[in-house]
This record gives C-alpha cells, structure tokens and sequence, in this order.
C-alpha cells in the first residue's frame, strides 16, 4: 500500500531520492545540468511529500513559494521499478492539496524537453503549457506548466 507523508526537506529519505533524482537528471540535461541545478537547491523548501511503499520511499516531490498566489512544483521524483502505477499523480495531487491548505490559487513548474514522462504526467493532471517564466524565460529546453487551484 502506497503512504504518503508530509514532511520538510530535512527528511533523510527525501534527500536520498533527490541524489537519484539529480544522477538522472545530469544525463538527461547534459552540459545544461549546472545551470538548471543552482534553480534546485534544497534550503528553501518547507513542503515535501514522501511517497512510501511497504515502508521504502519511492518518490516524492515538493512545493516552494514562487509568489504569493503561486505554489512551485519542485523536485517530482519516482524511482524507476515502481513508475507506470500512478504514483506521480498521488505526490502531485497531495502537492496541490497542500498548496491550497496554504491559499496558494495556483501551480507552476518548469521541466525540461528531454523528459517527456514529466510532460505526459503534467498534461495528463490537467496543467497547461505556459510561457517560460523567470530564470527560464528564454531557455530552449525548458517546458513551463502552470495550474489553478479553484
């Protein structure tokens, strides 16, 4: 049974996931990997959610402050042997929940195109492509999402 937990960046199995999270990161991004890393660090995220199956986490994802009406989806990860099970969209609509509870109206969020499973995931939990914004604006390889939360 898959239990989801609410906790903070400090979360030991939340940082463990990330190292996963940026080793596949670096060879999906290449020789872009160091600018998008210094736009993940983990310091300024409160809200996680952890993933766990049978007790073992197997994924997890975050949100941080963009703006005041604005909650950003940071750091959407599940490991690779329980992918295809819906997973993805359990930690992001426990994501978006949680932004609500913190009168948050709406999500944004920034991927990249060389990972469409993250694109198919957003599109397919109803978020719209939007411009580029913030330090992405004019990055070629980036995607941006957004989503109301009313």
């Amino acid at each position: 049974m898959i239990k989801l937990l609410r906790t903070n960046a400090m979360n030991l199995d939340f940082m463990e996931l990330v190292k996963f999270l940026d080793a596949d990161l670096q060879i999906r991004d290449g020789e872009e990997h160091s600018f998008y890393n210094q736009f993940n660090k983990l310091n300024d995220i409160k809200h996680v959610v952890v993933a766990y199956d049978n007790d073992m986490p197997i994924g997890c994802g975050a949100i941080k402050e963009y703006e005041p009406s604005a909650a950003e989806v940071k750091r959407m990860f599940v490991s690779p042997n329980s992918r295809g099970k819906g997973i993805a969209t359990k930690i992001l609509t426990e994501l978006e929940h949680w932004a609500k509870e913190l009168l948050f109206a709406k999500c944004i969020l920034e991927t990249g195109v060389n990972q469409p499973e993250a694109i198919g995931l957003y599109k397919k939990n109803g978020y719209k492509i939007i411009a580029n914004y913030g330090q992405y604006e004019n990055v070629e390889n980036s995607v941006c999402f957004e989503k109301s939360l009313s």
